[in-house]
């Protein structure tokens, strides 16, 4: 895949931020307040970003992504050498890599973790069926074989999101019962609702080459991590003004002018982070019928949505596209029409279409993300002037990643993504995500784009799957949006990222 141009500039002024020139020194603990307490820490068993941002100092996978967002090796010593029908993936890994229990990482580990994730991950599972075998060829080879060409398969193998993270053989346990892995830190405590601490874990083998993005080098400069949990949005934003917190994630836009002047913390603004979805049930429920998908689309103005959310056009702006100006997969197809809509007539037409009978929509949201849940109470209203029941279930974040997981407790939930380097990242590409898109329609334009090595051909086979998701609604985007976290000016070599890591940062002696 061609290098994303705004990519290009994302690491650009990524690196403007950072000093030009320092002596980095050991020692430490920083306090990273986040927007909760994550529902696990197996990374293979969750989607939440939240457990991606902790998890990621704890657990490796083989590959990751560059400033660039192409994937570079980890634990894997290179890129495969893939064979010339696309089918057979062969992967050397690091010598002397070990794990937190001292022992060392071989292909036996790296085998029965892959193995694991496409049980027990939704990208995992996205990929099982293509997988024919996953084999040790010696201790530092592993090769994974296909029965068709699968272009997303190093993306995947890479993303910190129902990651392929790499085990012990011995600790494939599920749910699991010792989070021991590679990382540049261990789990040394976790007081539930208090705090998760991590510790330097001085045997790790970093990977050779200059820092860059989430590859390359990985220095443990910091002696513990602690990562805090803090609900409310306030609460972060005072705790940051008030050099509580070395790092603060999340907080709202509106935030950003009480931010700017503070000598103690540093607003970290990224533009653009990403997008707002409403994500829809649909294989249970009102929502599995698409009249009633799209009659909920149509009742809604992402205008104001955004507005309430975000406040200023500096944070937010409209656009129908799954991706936005700058990528290569920016395309409007199947969008005409279809957004920022807000035409309760239209959308009535569609219910009584469908057979509406005035049941409840439940719409799952948590105020941890604030934006969620101001996006949530306008939505609201559309949907009652629309003629729909609207029920509203406000939950803390954890709560909604363990509820969105049974399609019996809800109809939408309220999510958001940071724009992704590789669509088949996107959740609802995945069958087994919540939320379970399954049509023949789906599965013609996936499998598709899925299939294709050709980068050109992969965009104008992304234009395809775009159509289907405008034309059976299985999420809903309402717009762009920037992200705004805080920092401490203590912190160095710090470099903002849409999942926050720790690695390579110090504190200032």
């Amino acid at each position: 895949m061609k290098t994303l141009k705004l990519a290009l500039l994302l690491g650009s002024a990524l690196i403007a931020l950072t000093p030009s020139a320092f002596a980095q020194t050991k020692g430490g603990v920083i306090n990273v307040a986040t927007i909760g307490e994550p529902p696990t820490l197996d990374a293979m068993a969750s989607t939440a970003d939240l457990v991606g941002i902790v998890s990621q100092h704890i657990f490796e996978t083989l590959y990751t992504f560059d400033k660039s967002w192409n994937v570079t090796p980890l634990l894997a010593a290179a890129l495969p050498e893939v064979s010339p029908d696309g089918k057979v993936y062969t992967i050397k890994l690091r010598a002397g890599v070990k794990f937190h229990d001292g022992t060392d990482m071989d292909a036996t580990d790296v085998v029965a973790s892959l193995k694991r994730w496409t049980e027990i991950a939704s990208r995992g599972k996205q990929v099982a069926s293509l997988i024919t075998a996953i084999d040790a060829v010696d201790p530092t080879t592993v090769k994974i074989s296909l029965n068709a060409p699968h272009a997303p398969l190093l993306s995947l193998l890479a993303f910190n999101n129902a990651a392929a993270i790499i085990l012990p053989s011995e600790k494939q346990q599920n749910p699991m019962t010792e989070p021991v892995g590679t990382g540049p830190y261990k789990l040394k405590e976790r007081k539930a609702d208090q705090y998760i601490q991590l510790s330097r874990f001085d045997d790790y083998k970093s990977p050779e080459g200059e820092e860059t993005g989430y590859g390359g080098a990985r220095h443990q400069y910091l002696d513990e991590i602690r990562f805090v949990p803090v609900p409310d949005a306030n609460t972060r934003v005072e705790g940051a003004v008030a050099g509580q917190f070395d790092y603060v994630d999340s907080l709202p836009v509106e935030a950003y002018a009480r931010l700017k002047d503070q000598k103690t913390t540093e607003a970290v603004l990224l533009k653009p982070f990403g997008w707002p979805v409403f994500v829809m049930n649909t294989s249970a429920g009102i929502t599995k019928n698409q009249d009633i998908r799209l009659a909920i689309r149509d009742s809604l103005s992402m205008e104001d949505m955004l507005a309430a959310a975000f406040g200023s056009t500096d944070f937010y702006s409209l656009d129908a596209s799954l991706y936005p100006d700058g990528y290569s997969w920016k395309t409007d197809a199947g969008t005409e029409g279809a957004y920022n809509v807000a035409d309760p007539e239209k959308a009535a037409e569609l219910m009584k279409k469908a057979g509406y009978n005035s049941e409840p929509i439940r719409i799952l949201t948590s105020r941890q993300y604030e934006f969620h849940y101001k996006m949530a109470q306008v939505a609201a209203e559309y949907l009652k002037a629309a003629g729909f029941t609207v029920d509203m279930q406000v939950v803390d974040w954890a709560t909604l990643t363990q509820r969105r997981a049974d399609p019996k407790l809800w109809d939408i939930y309220i999510s958001h993504s940071p724009f992704l380097p590789e669509p088949a990242l996107i959740g609802a590409m995945s069958t087994s995500a919540p939320g379970n898109w399954d049509t023949p329609a789906r599965k013609v334009a996936v499998d598709a784009f899925n299939s294709e090595v050709d980068p050109a051909k992969r965009v104008a086979l992304w234009a395809e799957v775009q159509k289907v998701i405008y034309a059976e609604v299985p999420i809903i985007k309402i717009g762009d949006f920037n992200a705004l976290s805080a920092k401490s000016p203590k912190l160095e070599g710090f470099k903002p990222a849409p999942w926050p890591y720790f690695w390579n940062v110090s504190l200032k002696q």
